[in-house]
């Protein structure tokens, strides 16, 4: 078996608060930040000085605040946070230092803050730049409120700018998406992440999908929409370097990317997961009780031991996913033959019916066409025992 790395890459913070929920969301959110901010932050601290010897004494090179909706943390609590954090955690040689926000909180004043406390890189849920769709979902700002706020993020100095966008949104055509990936891409952000809508079950959006008040996109109009935009994202530069997520040159998402190549990480805080190579530990998704066992002086997380075929499954689900690609001589030293020789015959299949390719002998990846239908290829490669 091969060696996993214990250098840990990145720590993540959840921040749960959000001041109104989107329709879509299933995310562990909370609208009770008045009550449990003050709580909630100092159990953060302590949970990280608690946790801290998981990083085996490395180096921490990404931080990246989530949420929930960080920028809805009051600045002198975000100024503890983070100062209670360096307190605690070698962030000395954090490189890249994410929080996302909703461009209705990046104003001015918010910009300066954070650029003080060391953010050099934020993630804007955009979602559309359509008002009525916006309206629709829940969210808070509108299209003009985005363009404010790259502009004031660029004026404090942050140019690091990634936007998100949703697809398949209710009351949303080929030719408004269109339009959606177009304005992003003349606000020239280093970063575009772009998700298919899912209706996730309890969320408003579900229950009105049930209750035929929404009608759902169809599968094929959502194709066309993933087409149009890997086709517009890479004419404008951008490299396609995870199904999701596209970045310019330099400008790949490092945190993010430790998920996707198995790099352990520690999470903090009620529903945040933490990763070392072969153990997975999982918070509550409950503010209250993890708020409560922190302060008690316990940890709060669950751990779970991955077998050796969950790791294989992961191993397979994660490269797919990236332009990288699956390692064939990585696989084979890490799981064995029975492992390989199963991969190997199922990707062939695939790669017989254009879906996957190997690239320079070395990784397997997805196709254009195998993009749109990975989740079936994934489950193909996966072990089945």
């Amino acid at each position: 078996m091969r060696h996993i790395s214990t250098m840990m890459e990145g720590v993540y913070i959840h921040i749960p608060f959000c001041a109104s929920r989107c329709s879509y969301c299933d995310f562990f959110s909370t609208l009770q930040m008045a009550d449990a901010g003050v709580p909630y932050v100092d159990a953060l601290i302590a949970e990280a000085k608690m946790r801290c010897t998981e990083l085996r004494g490395e180096a921490v090179s990404t931080l990246y605040l989530g949420g929930g909706t960080p920028s809805q943390l009051p600045i002198p609590l975000l100024a503890k946070l983070v100062d209670g954090l360096r307190g605690v955690l070698d962030l000395r040689g954090v490189e890249e230092f994410t929080i996302e926000a909703n461009p209705d909180d990046v104003t001015p004043e918010w910009c300066a803050a954070v650029t003080a406390m060391g953010v050099n890189r934020v993630s804007m849920g955009v979602q559309s730049f359509e008002d009525n769709i916006l309206r629709n979902i829940g969210r808070r700002h509108d299209a003009s409120q985005v363009v404010d706020a790259v502009r004031n993020l660029r004026d404090a100095g942050i140019d690091n700018i990634s936007i998100d966008l949703i697809y398949g949104l209710p009351g949303q055509t080929v030719d408004s998406w269109t339009r959606t990936v177009e304005q992003a891409i003349a606000l020239a952000p280093k970063h575009i992440s772009a998700y298919g809508l899912t209706y996730e079950e309890g969320t408003r959006l579900w229950r009105q999908r049930e209750a035929g008040e929404v009608m759902e996109v169809p599968e094929e109009q959502c194709l066309e929409m993933y087409r149009i935009l890997v086709e517009k994202l890479t004419m404008a530069g951008f490299g396609h370097y995870e199904i999701s997520n596209f970045a310019l040159l330099g400008y790949y998402s490092r945190h993010n990317s430790s998920y996707w190549d198995e790099t352990p990480y520690l999470g903090l805080g009620a529903a945040a997961h933490s990763y070392d190579g072969i153990t997975r530990r999982s918070n509550p998704h409950d503010l209250q009780g993890y708020i409560d066992k922190i302060s008690a002086g316990k940890p709060a997380c669950e751990v779970e031991e991955m077998t050796l075929w969950e790791r294989y499954d992961e191993r397979v689900m994660l490269g797919l996913r990236t332009a990288r690609g699956v390692d064939v001589a990585r696989l084979r030293e890490d799981f064995g033959e029975r492992a390989w020789q199963h991969f190997t015959t199922e990707a062939q299949r695939h790669i017989n019916a254009g879906n996957l390719k190997l690239q320079d002998e070395t990784h397997y990846v997805l196709t254009a066409d195998g993009i749109m239908l990975s989740d079936s290829v994934m489950r193909d490669l996966m072990w089945d025992e």
